[in-house]
C-alpha cells in the first residue's frame, strides 16, 4: 500500500487520547486513524516508569503490526516515560505530547499558571526541564491529580463527585489571580466544562491537543505521506479492555461537542 494511504496510529492509557484524536481528525479529515486505548491497565500515572515503558512498547508494536505510517503517543505519562526510547527503536515518525506550558506563558497574564497532571508526568525529567525554561518568567504551580483519570475512564465528567474532586484540587488557588490552567493529561479536557464552572469562565484552560495535531500534520508533510484521497477517512478504535462500554464511551467522546 502507498504510504499516503496507510492509517495513523494513536495510543493512550485509556480514553483520554480521544481528546487529541479529535483535534487531529479536524486537521486531517482525509486520513484514516487507528486508536488503541489500554484501559485494562489504566491509570498509568501511578505506575513505575519501567511498567509504563513496557506497556507503551506493547501498544506501539500492536499499531505497527496494523501497518500505521506514524504514531501519536496521546498520553502525557507515556510520552514522559518512553518517547526517547521509542524514537531510538522505531523508524516511523513518533509524536509525543507535553503539557502546554509555552502557550500558557505566552498569554502573559497575571497570576499563577496551574499545571494539572498525573503524579508521574509532574515527577519526570521532561516536565522538570519544561518548568525550568519558564521559571524566571512565570509562576508555575504543579497540581498532581491522582484518581482523576479513573473518574474519566468511567465516563464521569460532570456531576457532584467530579466537582468535589476538582474543587479540592484548586480551591486554595481561587483566592488569588489564576493566569491560566494547563491540562497536562489527555484525559483532562473532558472535564474542562466542569473545571470552568469552578474557577470561572475568565480563566483560560489550555491543553496540548491542537499543538500535537499540528506537529503530526507537519511530520506527514515532511515525509510526503499526507493522504490526498477525496473521501473523508475513518476512525477505528481498539481497547485492551474486553468491555464493550469502553469502546462505546470512546466513540461517544470522539463525537461529543
Amino acid at each position: 500500500m502507498d504510504l499516503k494511504y496507510k492509517p495513523i496510529g494513536f495510543f493512550d492509557s485509556g480514553v483520554g487520547g480521544i481528546s487529541v484524536l479529535k483535534e487531529s481528525v479536524k486537521l486531517l479529515p482525509k486520513e484514516n486513524f487507528l486508536y488503541y486505548g489500554d484501559s485494562k491497565n489504566a491509570p498509568y500515572g501511578i505506575k513505575t516508569v519501567d511498567e509504563v515503558k513496557s506497556l507503551t512498547f506493547k501498544a506501539v508494536d500492536f499499531l505497527i503490526e496494523k501497518g500505521v505510517k506514524a504514531i501519536v503517543i496521546a498520553c502525557n505519562t507515556a510520552t514522559s516515560a518512553s518517547i526517547e526510547d521509542l524514537r531510538d527503536t522505531y523508524d516511523i515518525p513518533i509524536i509525543g505530547i507535553e503539557p502546554a506550558v509555552k502557550p500558557a506563558v505566552e498569554l502573559n497574564k497575571k497570576g499563577k499558571i496551574l499545571i494539572m497532571a498525573t503524579p508521574m508526568t509532574l515527577a519526570e525529567k521532561k516536565f522538570k526541564n519544561l518548568s525550568h525554561i519558564y521559571k524566571q518568567t512565570a509562576n508555575i504551580e504543579p497540581i498532581p491529580c491522582p484518581k482523576l483519570v479513573e473518574y474519566i475512564e468511567k465516563g464521569i465528567v460532570e456531576g457532584e463527585d467530579i466537582e468535589k474532586y476538582l474543587l479540592n484540587k484548586v480551591e486554595k488557588y481561587t483566592k488569588y489571580p489564576i493566569a491560566s490552567i494547563v491540562l497536562g493529561c489527555t484525559h483532562f479536557p473532558f472535564i474542562k466544562k466542569t473545571l470552568s464552572k469552578i474557577v470561572g469562565e475568565k480563566v483560560e484552560i489550555i491543553d496540548g491537543g491542537l499543538g500535537t495535531g499540528k506537529e503530526l500534520k507537519r511530520k506527514l508533510l515532511e515525509n510526503n505521506s499526507l493522504s490526498d484521497k477525496k473521501d473523508h477517512g475513518k476512525v477505528t478504535i481498539y481497547n485492551s479492555s474486553l468491555e464493550d462500554d469502553i469502546v462505546n464511551l470512546s466513540y461517544n467522546l470522539l463525537n461529543s461537542k
